[in-house]
């Protein structure tokens, strides 16, 4: 098929729009997407120092590769790429060893930070520990929660997250399941406690990421983490991939309902506390992050006589 704009060999066809584009048209769509929304949400502001979370996989190394592209010839910003290795055995290892040459090759300073150095535990161990919960849940809260304390201790006043459309809708769709009403009006909320974290490809689909990773030579790692598939979201993943292959556009709907939803109702007002033991802001007086570790604490404490207790406090 030949492209909707210049009559070119097509590389792509957007159901949801109705349009053949070539490689060039293409790209250049792409970049529009994460240039509007920069502009929209005001994501950069001078002076910034951009921490991108960078994991070796398409989404994070396209985005780092964007943010450059875009923003590289402005000298008051400054780039950093951190990594976290949730110790996730032969899968992690891959994705860490892909994100360093990635970020060599762009000139931004890299830095990875470890669960087992700073928490005393692994994603692996909590899988293994035979919780109901799903790993994901724990490697998520743990996730975000070193992200905030290093790009903070690195200086950053953004953190850049490689939330692509499906990921946002999954997300808006994850908590409506969950009757989580209170966490979707939080979700774009921005708290002066916290580093504000910008989404400059909320409005890309996920195969337009690959895609647009491919044509541009990004290299990046194609492991899936062994733990995907247990989790809710995967199931809401699936459940939404069905639903847009039949009727295209709804992942944008989803997006863009939830947006204006949240502009009609009142903005969710809730006091931040310290959390007791390790000191940083939370909603409650132990922050979710804790309460996961001290499980595992109390669990190893149970499994071996020579546990020596991980100290919580960074």
């Amino acid at each position: 098929m030949k492209c909707s704009k210049c009559g070119k060999k097509a590389v792509i066809y957007q159901k949801y729009s109705g349009l053949y584009l070539c490689k060039e048209h293409f790209l250049d769509d792409v970049e529009r997407k994460v240039r509007a929304d920069m502009r929209r949400f005001r994501m950069i502001e001078r002076n910034d120092c951009i921490a991108v979370a960078l994991s070796g996989g398409k989404d994070s190394s396209t985005l780092l590769y964007l943010l450059k592209k875009i923003l590289g010839h402005r000298e008051d910003l400054e780039f950093v790429a951190i990594s976290i290795n949730e110790g996730i055995k032969g899968y992690r290892e891959k994705m860490l060893e892909n994100a360093r040459k990635f970020a060599s090759s762009l000139n931004v300073p890299h830095f990875v930070f470890s669960f087992k150095e700073e928490f005393g535990f692994s994603t692996d161990d909590f899988a293994n520990a035979g919780f109901e919960q799903a790993p994901c849940s724990f490697c998520g809260v743990l996730r975000r929660k070193l992200l905030e304390r290093k790009a903070r201790e690195l200086g950053a006043t953004k953190i850049a997250i490689a939330h692509n459309l499906d990921d946002e809708a999954q997300t808006v769709l994850l908590n409506y399941l969950k009757g989580d009403f209170e966490r979707l009006l939080r979700l774009n909320s921005r708290r002066e406690e916290f580093i504000p974290r910008i989404k400059p490809l909320r409005s890309v689909p996920e195969k337009e990421v690959a895609l647009f990773a491919i044509l541009k030579n990004i290299p990046f790692s194609v492991s899936e983490c062994p733990y995907l598939r247990k989790s809710l979201r995967f199931s809401v993943k699936k459940l939404l991939n069905e639903i847009e292959r039949q009727h295209a556009g709804i992942k944008y709907s989803l997006v863009r309902g939830y947006e204006r939803l949240v502009e009609l109702l009142p903005k969710p007002a809730f006091e931040l506390q310290r959390c007791e033991i390790c000191g940083e802001h939370s909603a409650s007086k132990i922050c979710k992050a804790c309460e996961m570790l001290l499980r595992l604490q109390k669990l190893a404490k149970k499994q071996s006589k020579d546990y020596k207790e991980t100290v919580l406090l960074p």
